[in-house]
């Protein structure tokens, strides 16, 4: 007769219930109803041994492992009942912890986003944050599930690293909102630089930073004035054929670099209607041509063509604002010496600082290309600095007027922009402009932002003017 393991405990409690007899030793009588073995009663073996220790009949052991039976699954169903409850019990905690994290973590997404944006005055971005770090300490810790219930939950620990992503990202983005606007409401205000800024009427003369480079040193310097000292990292050593022109002799370097600029340069814009005697019209022509030289050409042809990369208005927004940028450093270059121009290469080779007009693009989306353009952009700024440098600021003008008047006749900031707007008005009026941006709808406020500023468009109306090929302009 088989004997279930389940029922062994009960049947070992039902035999030792009394002192075994010397006839039950014997295996004379059953150990459980105390009956003789017969021909009508066999004796079944219970152990330790096949032919010693005690005996059962079959009746008596039919009756007990049914019994256990009964009791085990009646636990069993006990047990059910308690994992169901124990489920259901800790589904609805887990599910009210996982909407909590859920909720924090889309309030923090949400603070981030105000908190870059300008809509909303930096003190409330401040007391966004403050109410956002109270709502996430007031959230519990993780609620430990029953033991009946599997203790692994990716998705609850997922929510958890996903409000902990969005809170570092909230407190980045309104930390970098406060520093800009204390730094900005510590500025003063500069109405003579309205001019070099092409702010619109009524600019009350506030130029606000919204991105500042100081450099890989500058930390370290600042520090040491507060008594910290910190031991700076080593810098990679120039390349060779950036160090060659250091070993040259003063009057190697004299004679070095475009000999007769000053001639054939300024028969060259004349050309081309630029008078080079004109300082201001001389900084705009050098300015599109800084950022054509440097910015729009080699490495940015792979760039636009990647599949992350940017669209023809991102490039055309991008390349206005990084004029006005060059166009303030060159300036800045004539009173700063050359290394002024350091502040158009800290924006135009920066891979996190999002384009103009509006656009999400950075350089570190890209999949490939942007340490060959950030050195091209550096190379190409490091030879203006040069000529600067040895034949004087104007020689260097000069240099990326010509390269502008050959390359960039029609960008804008160059004489003939003007032209190149009015006739792209006359053919857009022509247009079906179904499915244009609304930024196009009011035909006189789209002259007026393509004369003075056409980023203001934002990327993608310059996008669906480039399409349309109304400038005459497309991207590298």
């Amino acid at each position: 007769m088989h004997i279930p393991a389940y029922a062994h405990d009960s049947i070992r409690a039902a035999a030792l219930r009394n002192v075994p007899t010397s006839r039950q030793a014997g295996g004379l009588d059953c150990c459980l109803c105390d009956k003789p073995f017969g021909e009508d009663l066999a004796p079944v073996p219970l152990g330790p041994a096949p032919t010693s220790g005690l005996f059962g009949c079959r009746p008596c052991l039919t009756r007990l492992v049914t019994r256990a039976r009964r009791a085990r699954d009646a636990a069993l169903a006990r047990h059910a009942e308690r994992a169901r409850a124990d489920s259901a019990y800790w589904m609805s905690v887990r599910e009210r912890h996982v909407a909590r994290l859920s909720s924090v973590r889309q309030a923090a997404e949400a603070v981030a986003g105000l908190a870059r944006g300008e809509d909303v005055e930096a003190l409330r971005v401040a007391w966004l944050l403050v109410s956002l770090e109270s709502a996430y300490t007031w959230i519990p810790d993780a609620p430990e599930p029953p033991a009946s219930v599997d203790r692994e939950d990716p998705e609850m620990k997922n929510e958890a690293f996903r409000l902990d992503l969005a809170m570092i990202t909230a407190r980045e983005a309104v930390a970098e909102r406060l520093t800009y606007h204390l730094i900005n409401e510590g500025h003063p205000e500069e109405p003579e630089m309205c001019e070099e800024f092409e702010c619109p009427e009524g600019c009350s003369g506030r130029h606000d930073s919204t991105h500042i480079d100081c450099g890989p040193d500058a930390v370290f310097d600042d520090l040491a004035e507060h008594g910290v000292t910190v031991e700076q990292p080593e810098h990679d050593p120039l390349s060779p054929r950036l160090a060659a022109p250091f070993g040259k002799t003063e009057a190697e370097q004299k004679h070095s670099r475009l000999p007769d600029i000053e001639e054939r340069a300024s028969v060259v814009l004349a050309h081309f209607g630029i008078d080079a005697d004109d300082t201001d019209a001389l900084v705009s022509a050098a300015a599109v041509g800084l950022v054509a030289d440097a910015w729009c050409e080699g490495p940015l042809n792979a760039i636009h063509t990647d599949n992350d990369g940017p669209n023809d208005g991102e490039i055309f927004a991008q390349s206005v604002d990084l004029y006005r940028r060059a166009r303030a450093a060159l300036m800045a270059a004539r009173n700063d010496e050359p290394e002024a121009l350091l502040a158009f290469v800290a924006v135009a080779t920066d891979i996190d600082l999002p384009w103009a007009g509006g656009s999400r693009f950075a350089l570190r989306s890209t999949s490939g290309f942007v340490p060959e353009f950030v050195q091209h952009v550096n190379d190409r700024v490091w030879f203006t600095m040069e000529v600067m440098r040895e034949r004087g600021w104007r020689a260097g003008l000069l240099h990326r007027a010509a390269s502008a008047a050959f390359k960039a006749p029609t960008h804008f900031g160059m004489p003939r922009w003007p032209s190149v707007v009015a006739s792209a008005m006359e053919r857009l009026a022509l247009l079906d402009q179904a499915g244009a941006p609304e930024a196009l709808a009011d035909l006189a406020a789209v002259k007026t932002s393509l004369l003075e500023a056409p980023d203001r468009l934002g990327a993608n109306a310059l996008n669906w003017i480039s399409d349309q090929a109304l400038l005459g302009w497309c991207a590298p």
